[in-house]
């Protein structure tokens, strides 16, 4: 792309970077706060945190790239996992298991990037190539698809019509802008969604006001500090339940600085780096979970948006960035978020869901990858299954690995040792809107 409104340095006047701020931070609102929501952290710690890790992401690009850190989807079945489940009242069992298991993917990040800078990034993508890399993302999604159904139309464990249909407006809204609308609308969908789905949920009353008169107008946001609120407590079983996600999300990374160089005209895997770019992406998820947020991965809808608007400016980025930060300081504001039906957030979960496994999928087709070759359908094969089933490989009574990571794990070794391996180029860029 070409004829920028505003290039990557390029300051806007106040009035444009107040609005286009606003802009960007709207477009990933609706998928940050969707996470913690579903692992039972704090929706006011992943917005403050996405902002942090944004502005470090910016620091450590040298103000080059232009991409903005919101909440990784690819790591709810893990953090679940990690944290042994949800209570009752939605909160997580377990939270410091999965802040310390997520510290130990920053760190994972860091160890990769710091390999990269010392001999070159194609060695990577002969790990990773998009035959192990688009099965495991169909994982991530189709993984979930039980647990988007069940919020959509269950409530207490039993079927209502009434949730259902909360969840089924929802749905559609996000369809129809996705679908028929073009320009900035088309790249909120999510947010756009759980708006109308909300206030579909407030005329058929499934909504609990109480949380909203209880908060105070401004509030710290619900910190999560080791040795403060949790014991740092390291396991073998927490690294393998979460460190074996980043062979995803390293290539979800690469996917991203591919199609956001194409977007702005430059080549961000040599300029500034692969090795700065992934680092900052590491940075940004150890910052996060060291107070308490999700892991964060750079986001598809804020790449779309500098698409449409020819507007570069890692200035926007940054103003977008403080507005989140200040945004999850306003105790009412999250404290409204805290009444959205759990049905809304499965009915915008069933599309999310659903667009993470088709993305998967189209990374295949995408890299014409042929199955009438045993070796690729042998391999997409055991992914799916192992991840979809949720085999679990029992080490100790109190080490195991399982679901999407063992599914990982068995996809490099099998793409490493089976005959025919082909020299793998980095793949294309599959989906801007898939935050695995």
């Amino acid at each position: 792309m070409s004829n920028a409104v505003l290039d990557i340095k390029d300051k806007p006047t106040p009035v444009q970077l107040v609005t286009l701020s606003f802009q960007h931070m709207f477009a990933m609102f609706g998928s940050t706060i969707l996470v913690p929501q579903l692992v039972g952290l704090s929706p006011a710690i992943a917005l403050l945190t996405s902002g942090i890790a944004t502005l470090f992401f910016l620091l450590i690009t040298k103000f080059q790239v232009p991409a903005y850190l919101g909440s990784s989807f690819a790591f709810i079945a893990p953090i679940l996992l990690a944290a042994g489940g949800l209570n009752k009242d939605g909160t997580s069992v377990n939270p410091g298991h999965a802040m310390i298991g997520a510290m130990a993917v920053g760190i994972t990040y860091g160890i990769v990037s710091l390999i990269i800078w010392k001999s070159g990034y194609k060695w990577i993508m002969k790990i990773l190539p998009p035959i192990v890399v688009g099965p495991v993302i169909m994982v991530i999604g189709l993984g979930l698809s039980g647990t988007a159904v069940n919020m959509a139309m269950n409530v207490d464990g039993k079927y209502s019509f009434l949730h259902f249909s909360a969840a089924l407006v929802t749905l559609f809204t996000a369809i129809i802008f996705t679908i028929f609308f073009k320009g900035i609308l088309s790249t909120m969908p999510i947010l756009i969604g759980l708006i109308v789905g909300y206030i579909y949920s407030m005329i058929i009353g499934i909504v609990d006001y109480s949380p909203i008169a209880k908060a105070d107008l401004f509030a710290l946001p619900d910190f999560l500090i080791p040795g403060v609120h949790y014991d740092f407590d390291i396991t073998t079983k927490l690294l393998l339940t979460m460190v074996p996600i980043v062979i995803v999300t390293i290539s979800e990374h690469i996917g991203h600085q591919l199609v956001l160089g194409k977007v702005v005209n430059r080549d961000y895997i040599k300029e500034p780096g692969l090795h700065r770019s992934l680092l900052g992406d590491g940075i940004g998820t150890f910052i996060s979970a060291l107070i308490g947020g999700p892991p964060k991965t750079t986001y598809g809808e804020n790449i779309g948006v500098l698409a449409i608007t020819r507007v570069y400016s890692v200035y926007v980025i940054a103003g977008a960035a403080v507005v989140a930060i200040l945004l999850s300081f306003f105790g009412k504001a999250m404290a409204v978020i805290a009444t959205i039906p759990t049905a809304v957030l499965g009915g915008v979960s069933i599309l999310l869901f659903g667009i993470i496994a088709a993305s998967g999928l189209r990374m295949l087709v995408d890299n014409h990858i042929d199955f009438g070759n045993s070796r690729n359908l042998v391999i997409a094969s055991v992914i799916l299954v192992i991840g979809i089933g949720g085999a679990k490989f029992v080490i100790s009574e109190s080490l195991s690995i399982e679901g999407m990571a063992l599914a990982a794990i068995i996809g490099v070794v099998l793409n490493a040792i089976l005959p025919g391996k082909k020299e793998a180029d980095i793949p294309v860029p599959y989906n801007q809107n898939n935050n695995s």
